[in-house]
């Protein structure tokens, strides 16, 4: 069945507006992963305060979002109602990908915002003591034992190298549903191009078959004629 211009729509509304929210925080996100400069602490100060403000923000913000979340289910669902092949290929895995960004939004995003939000890092930091935790660093390494444990510095990075992952797996939905209409819409010219040429061969039949007894007895008339 050809998509639904609708439940397009509300793929690729939510999508972009995700994008739109990865990419405000790109300048975050940039030097602690791509920059080959040392990240300063006033930087992650500023990363902590704009995540913090993000995890306490009003809860109509926040349903704002699971409802686009859920808009972007929805769509995919109701073009994947008695789907055709090119359905299944190009809203199937458009699905996958979108459960996908689910799937890290709630395993890593939502979980690194509540850890940044109460400022608990680290693996197994929360069993150390006050003097312990006094000895590790902002890169996770305890001076005292040698051990490392996941500090502040790797949980941001953590976030960022996830707001990552949800920009290239929501682009690669984009591409799909992008892709499906630029193969609809081939296919609907090759139908088109299609039926004007059986009807062109149709009307030529027609026209052949129609001048045929005007030429028998145009021959007829000629042999009359003749005697």
């Amino acid at each position: 069945m050809p998509s639904v211009p609708f439940a397009t729509f509300l793929i690729i509304c939510p999508v972009s507006f995700f994008l739109g929210i990865i990419f405000s925080l790109f300048p975050y996100d940039y030097p602690l992963l791509w920059s080959s400069l040392p990240t300063p602490d006033s930087h992650f100060d500023a990363v902590e305060t704009h995540l913090k403000l993000l995890h306490n923000a009003p809860n109509l913000i926040v349903r704002i979002l699971h409802i686009m979340l859920s808009m972007g289910i929805l769509g995919l669902v109701i073009k994947l109602y008695k789907p055709s092949e090119s359905n299944m290929l190009f809203d199937g895995g458009s699905l996958v990908l979108y459960m996908v960004a689910v799937i890290v939004y709630i395993a890593n995003i939502i979980k690194g915002l509540r850890i940044v939000d109460v400022g608990t890092y680290g693996l197994g930091l929360q069993d150390l003591t006050e003097d312990q935790r006094d000895n590790v660093d902002l890169s996770g390494y305890d001076a005292d034992t040698g051990d490392s444990v996941l500090g502040r510095e790797d949980n941001l990075k953590v976030l960022a190298a996830s707001n990552t992952i949800l920009a290239l797996v929501l682009v690669g939905v984009l591409v799909l549903q992008i892709g499906q209409w630029y193969a609809e819409r081939s296919e609907e010219r090759a139908n088109k191009d299609s039926k004007a040429r059986k009807k062109a061969e149709r009307e030529k039949k027609e026209s052949e078959a129609a001048a045929a007894p005007v030429k028998r007895q145009s021959s007829a008339r000629e042999g009359k004629k003749t005697k």
